[in-house]
Parts: C-alpha cells; structure tokens; sequence
C-alpha cells in the first residue's frame, strides 16, 4: 500500500500544464520579470554617460590642484613635528670580581656623557658568592643614542674596563 503525503503548501502552488514553471498565488507571472535591455536601451545608456562629470584620463581641475598642495602643506608640517622617539633601558653591568670597588664602577659608568644620554635610577644586586653586579637605568633619544654602540664602545674600552666586566640589557623599552 502506497502512502500519499500532503503538502502544507499544494494549495498555494500549481504546476502549468505546459511544465513550464511553478506559479505562487499572490505573486506576478512570469511575463512580468524584467528582460536585459535591447539596443535601443543601449543607445539611451550611452547619452547618460555623456553627462558623467568623471574624467578618468582629464587633467586636474584647479580645486584639486589646490587641494593636492594643502594635503602636501600638511605632511610636511606634520613631519616636522615629529620627534624621536625615547627609550628607557635597564642595564646590568657586571664587575670583575666580589674585589671591585662598586662605587668606583658606578662612578666609571656615569661619567659616559653623550647628547640624547641621561643616567636614571641604579642599584646594586646581589649574584653570589659576594659578588654584586650593577643595575642602572637610563633613558634614551634613539636617533641619537645607539645601546650597542655605548657599551661597546664607552663602557667596555679603558679606563672604564677595570671595573666593567660585561653589560647586558635586561630591559628596553619605547616610551
């Protein structure tokens, strides 16, 4: 025995004879929906565009002009407002042995001086087996300060050297 089901929606839609397409009660024939456009409609589309203010290939107009200067005014006004950018750099400076005189080393190390160089905060950390090592803070002007360039520079080369074993960064930061 063969069961039939019943949809809940037959009562709104009939298939045409012909088998052409599905009609919905309620909605517009088929005949209704647009059709592309023929030649004529071509034609008309092709004035239209004549009306367009758009001119890809033109020159500029002289309010654009003007405005490409003012935008060009800006950058560079805005350019020399800038500055460089500062960084604080947390320093561990490491002596020779636990006979190092501390205060001497931190003498050494702040008595490097350089433009765009300023001293901070500092002290003394113990590593072991008495040996203490340095830890200093400076701030920076990075285009005019390179860290690689002080401690290789200024703070491992003589006279500072007898104090200075080694010196890392521990931290760098961006202010």
């Amino acid at each position: 025995m063969v069961q039939t089901h019943r949809c809940p929606f037959e009562d709104l839609v009939s298939v045409s004879e012909e088998g052409c397409g599905v009609t919905v009660e309620g909605f517009a024939p088929a005949e209704a929906v647009a059709t592309p456009p023929t030649a004529d409609s071509k034609a008309a589309a092709a004035e239209d565009d004549d009306d367009d203010d758009v001119d890809l290939f033109g020159e500029e107009t002289e309010e654009e002009k003007k405005a490409a200067e003012e935008r060009a005014a800006a950058v560079k006004a805005s350019s020399k407002k800038k500055e460089s950018g500062k960084s604080s750099v947390l320093l561990d400076i490491k002596p020779w042995d636990d006979e190092t005189d501390m205060k001497k080393l931190e003498e050494a190390v702040r008595s490097v001086q350089m433009e765009g160089l300023l001293w901070g905060a500092s002290k003394l950390v113990p590593v072991g087996y008495g040996i203490k090592k340095l830890q200093i803070m400076m701030t920076i002007v990075d285009d005019l300060v390179s860290v690689d360039t002080l401690i290789e520079e200024h703070l491992t080369v003589e006279p500072i050297n007898e104090y200075v074993q080694s010196c890392d960064i521990v931290a760098f930061n961006k202010i």
